[in-house]
């Protein structure tokens, strides 16, 4: 693989500080407690109050918690695993270490810019600056116009088009209503409690939604570049609807109230997002030194 040197690196580097951001927020206790705190929209805010997340609500506190827990018992061995494939050769490691360096992107970036100050900011943002650039270098290092040739001609790919354009739609209209809600009534938006704006809302539809349309018109329309954009967007999804699955069911378990059809569709997608990363893997054809052959210029 182009770059792997480098690549390998930084995924180290991601790993261990990774476990030190996660491991730290989880067994951090420090805090007075919870407690309430009007918010400057005059909003009654409950505060977790505790360990590293002290000063977040207990909803977003719960969602950290939650996802803490996804990064480290699935995120880092999945990262690890992958880059040992990826050094292998194989096309499907190289294609599970872009999609899981594209979680650690998303993560860390929602993290340096949505959780309330604490003494993990500048880990935050090293975390969110190494899982950039590892993640950019393993995008760079296909060779997309060779990339279908590595896949089955029987991949559904118009399937996997459809789901992605379902549920980039889903999501980009589930932010909206929220959003749209708010701005026709003149009042800040449903849960934005006492932080300054909507960090996930505005990484998701700036970034995920879009690239999700763009992946699943490619993919309907079997060009190169969306046998990348495709499995990489599924494999991403993947670590993100499994923290959103573990942070809904930490906030229900804090008391937070969620909605029992946003459980259900969270559940749902995670199903078939798993569903359709077997459908892609079993459909991609291993040869000898196929990364390899893939990253040349």
């Amino acid at each position: 693989m182009k770059n792997q040197k480098f690549i390998s690196a930084l995924v180290f580097f991601i790993t261990i500080f990774s476990i030190v951001a996660t491991t730290y927020a989880l067994f951090s206790s420090q805090g007075p407690g919870q407690y309430e705190h009007k918010s400057i929209f005059g909003e009654t805010v409950s505060i977790y109050g505790n360990g590293l997340y002290q000063h977040d609500s207990v909803s977003m506190a719960a969602q950290a918690i939650a996802q803490d827990y996804v990064t480290l018992v699935i995120g880092v061995p999945l990262l690890l695993f992958s880059l040992y494939m990826s050094g292998k050769g194989m096309l499907k490691g190289h294609l599970l270490l872009t999609g899981t360096l594209g979680y650690f992107l998303y993560t860390y970036t929602s993290y340096s810019f949505l959780s309330m100050y604490n003494s993990l900011f500048l880990v935050y943002v090293l975390l969110m600056s190494a899982s950039f650039f590892a993640f950019t270098l393993a995008m760079m290092s296909f060779q997309i116009s060779k990339l279908p040739l590595f896949f089955s001609e029987k991949l559904p790919t118009k399937l996997i088009g459809i789901f992605l354009l379902f549920a980039s739609f889903v999501f980009g209209m589930m932010w909206l209503g929220k959003i749209v809600k708010s701005l026709m009534n003149h009042t800040p938006p449903e849960g934005i409690e006492h932080y300054t704006t909507l960090v996930i809302q505005a990484l998701d539809l700036g970034f995920v939604v879009p690239v999700g349309i763009i992946a699943g018109i490619l993919l309907m329309r079997r060009k190169p570049f969306g046998y990348l954009l495709g499995p990489v967007i599924i494999i991403k999804e993947i670590t993100l609807l499994t923290a959103l699955t573990a942070m809904v069911l930490f906030q229900i378990q804090a008391g937070v109230e969620i909605s029992p059809a946003v459980v259900a569709l969270v559940i749902i997608l995670n199903i078939i997002v798993v569903y359709l990363l077997i459908l892609i893997l079993k459909n991609v054809k291993e040869v000898s030194g196929t990364a390899t052959h893939v990253s040349l210029n």
